[in-house]
């Protein structure tokens, strides 16, 4: 399942589906196929000083996200679509105030990709946040951070290009479809990563925006939420990942359902 960048050019044309690739996100895009996508559900770095950050000014990072942005948007289809995980506003690792929603959509923007809609992810039993500033006061309170975005974007066109299988129940679609998403955050000391993000929420971006046997991309897999996911709703999945712990993480996490499904090893 793990593979390295440099053996995509052996792959010629073809697309790596169910495979974990181990490289800078950016340099491995450019390696893929043109317009092979269908949905991408990811949670890019937030430049907030975590191990697996660089240390960048906002400029920098929207450089980054731009770059990122522009290789995602050269692998969508034209009815691609992307879930992209950014909390509102943090601390920055130089103690300043950002937002990395703000930086988010305005490279999304720059890269040329359109902005559809915003889904606002209520993490309902987050530890995020515990300070309150000037308690009690107007001097100086804190607003405390409970909820998270989910940018929603496409590439040309909003509406699927050709039929597929949902496999959405009526329940589903009638919650998922509202712009306010209650769901806890996933424990860091369980799955072992520092930031991830609970099944649920890419369980749902995938079921609402995409059909059964499409192809969903995470360029930051970490701990391999989304490609699990993918595969416990018969999706195939491309996982890249620059640290190569979290690819052996993730690999350890999807292999024993993606053999259970017996799914396509490539288109």
């Amino acid at each position: 399942m793990l593979m390295a960048a440099d053996e995509l050019n052996r792959l010629r044309a073809k697309l790596p589906v169910n495979k974990i690739i181990h490289g800078d996100c950016v340099k491995v895009l450019n390696l893929l196929p043109k317009g092979s996508i269908d949905l991408v559900v990811t949670s890019p770095p937030y430049n907030v000083g975590k191990e697996y950050e660089e240390d960048l000014t906002e400029e920098e990072y929207v450089k980054f996200l731009t770059d990122v942005f522009k290789g995602l948007k050269r692998v969508l289809k034209p009815d691609g679509r992307i879930c992209w995980n950014v909390p509102y506003s943090m601390i920055s690792s130089k103690r300043e105030i950002f937002s990395p929603w703000y930086c988010s959509f305005k490279a999304l923007r720059k890269a040329g990709l359109k902005f559809r809609d915003n889904i606002t992810w209520n993490q309902l039993n987050t530890d995020n946040d515990t300070a309150w500033g000037s308690w009690c006061s107007a001097s100086a309170p804190w607003v405390r951070h409970m909820t998270e975005a989910i940018i929603v974007a496409y590439k040309e066109t909003w509406k699927k290009q050709n039929k597929g299988e949902t496999d959405l129940t009526r329940d589903e679609f009638l919650r998922f479809v509202l712009d306010l998403w209650g769901m806890p955050v996933a424990s860091k000391k369980k799955i072992g990563h520092p930031a991830p993000f609970p099944e649920e929420l890419p369980y749902r971006c995938i079921k609402l925006f995409s059909f059964v046997g499409d192809v969903v991309l995470d360029p930051f897999l970490g701990s391999g939420t989304t490609a699990l996911v993918a595969v416990k709703t018969e999706r195939r999945f491309i996982g890249i990942e620059l640290k190569k712990e979290y690819c052996e993480m993730a690999a350890r996490r999807i292999e024993p359902y993606l053999y259970q499904k017996k799914l396509i090893e490539f288109q």
